[in-house]
């Protein structure tokens, strides 16, 4: 099924203003400028059929919202939720200006192009269409773009989730990390999110004793203890977990039976992932581990002093049921004796894991959708590694998806190699696909 042109290019074009406006979000509280994404958003949605609210917790932190409103308040709500932020870029690392937003050999290049101001464009492009034909929904539909997903939403959806929730409350929600074939012994399948992994982000703060530099031996320099720490937490593997979502992958994967059997055995389960190809394995050993990546540290005021506090962020994703009681136990267990030399707290409020069940009208949708864009292609439930939007949502009784439409020229390996990595771009057949399926959805859910 071809994309409509018409869609496709004003999704391209939108896209490529959106990534020129660089609203980087570096996690402190003043980047993200996201009101220049929020006033672009509105500037393209004005006009008649659509209400426009803002919401701007902090200055620049803006978030746009619009609606069309149902005939009858009995029939299901459903938001389109995307986020206008993106994460920072060394640019000398990239082949093209990452954001010069450029059209090459149909593709889209730029910072935000697979997260996830592509499906961000396009969801506000299938909004203002069904606003201009005069759509008249049953239910109520919502759009709404907003700021800082990429830090953990604190100035975005979780905060809107806490003060606006009678503006964006909606009983489905659709958002990014779906829609993406991928080719396996057994088909092509077409990966939807239903689930995702908690956020246990915590800021490790290390203490030695200061003193010169000039005499370094037996000092309590902080730093060096810190690459301990780090050392650690790299060696540091807990125990497999193994749920329902990685039972469905298993099973898509068309292994023989001893394979299939040694990825279900939590005795066997991390040997088997050991020997898989390196880019699955990275997603298999994800999805059944919670995962400690020390990524961030700052110490030290001065060449010829030894630093006597040094501060490791690292990027800690839990698995369904864990809490932070356990996040804090199992640093305890990675860092051993090092643990009373450490000060543990918060680096962003904690979230659970969280997932929605398939068994819905809306989970049928998109399954339809998919086959009819990539015939034969089964859907495939899947639990994201990283976090989205959808959990506060999830949080309060939302059925939330990551969804999309992406063509054959599209792939999961490109797709997780992109996201926050160099040269990230999008095709512009997949922009269009994913307008039509907003559509679509739209018009078979809330008619």
């Amino acid at each position: 099924m071809p994309a409509d042109p018409t869609l496709t290019g004003q999704t391209t074009e939108l896209l490529q203003s959106m990534i020129r406006n660089a609203c980087v979000n570096d996690g402190t509280p003043a980047s993200g400028e996201e009101v220049r994404n929020s006033d672009l958003l509105t500037t393209f949605l004005e006009g008649p059929g659509l209400e426009l609210t803002h919401h701007e917790p902090l200055p620049g932190r803006r978030s746009v919202l619009t609606r069309i409103e149902g005939s009858d308040p009995t029939a299901p709500t459903l938001l389109l939720l995307g986020h206008t932020d993106v994460v920072p870029v060394s640019p000398d690392d990239w082949r093209e200006d990452p954001f010069g937003g450029e059209l090459i050999d149909d593709e889209v290049w730029g910072r935000g192009a697979v997260d996830m101001l592509n499906l961000t464009s396009s969801m506000a492009v299938a909004v203002r269409h069904l606003a201009h034909s005069g759509f008249t929904p049953k239910g109520t539909l919502l759009f709404l773009g907003v700021a800082d997903e990429e830090a953990g939403g604190t100035w975005g959806a979780g905060w809107l989730a806490e003060h606006a929730w009678d503006e964006v409350g909606a009983d489905y929600v659709l958002t990014e990390s779906g829609g993406i074939p991928t080719d396996t012994p057994t088909g092509r399948r077409i990966v939807m999110m239903s689930g995702e992994k908690g956020i246990g982000w915590r800021r490790l703060t290390i203490h030695g004793t200061p003193g010169h530099g000039s005499m370094p031996y037996r000092a309590d320099n902080a730093l060096i203890t810190t690459a301990e720490v780090v050392r650690r937490l790299a060696d540091y593997t807990p125990t497999p977990q193994l749920g329902e979502h990685w039972r469905a992958y298993v099973d898509a994967l068309g292994l023989d039976d001893e394979g299939r059997a040694a990825l279900l055995d939590p005795g066997r389960v991390d040997d088997a992932i050991a020997q898989m190809d390196p880019g699955m394995a990275k997603y298999l050993h994800a999805t059944t581990h919670t995962t400690f990546s020390p990524n961030v540290v700052h110490g030290g005021t001065k060449t010829n002093t030894i630093p006597d506090r040094v501060e490791l962020e690292v990027d800690i994703r839990t698995l369904p049921g864990q809490t932070d009681a356990d996040v804090d136990a199992m640093l305890a267990e990675a860092l051993g004796d090092l643990a009373a030399r450490v000060d543990v707290t918060p680096a962003v409020p904690s979230r659970p894991a969280s997932s929605s069940g398939t068994d819905t009208p809306l989970w049928d949708l998109l399954s339809r959708r998919a086959e009819a864009v990539h015939p034969g292609a089964e859907v495939l439930p899947f639990m994201l590694t990283g976090g989205t939007d959808a959990a506060f949502f999830r949080e309060r009784g939302a059925t939330a998806y990551g969804a999309g439409m992406f063509s054959a020229r599209s792939s999961l390996a490109e797709f997780r190699s992109r996201f926050h990595g160099h040269d990230e771009r999008i095709d512009t057949e997949s922009l269009g696909l994913s307008a039509q399926l907003w559509l679509d959805v739209v018009e078979g859910l809330l008619s």
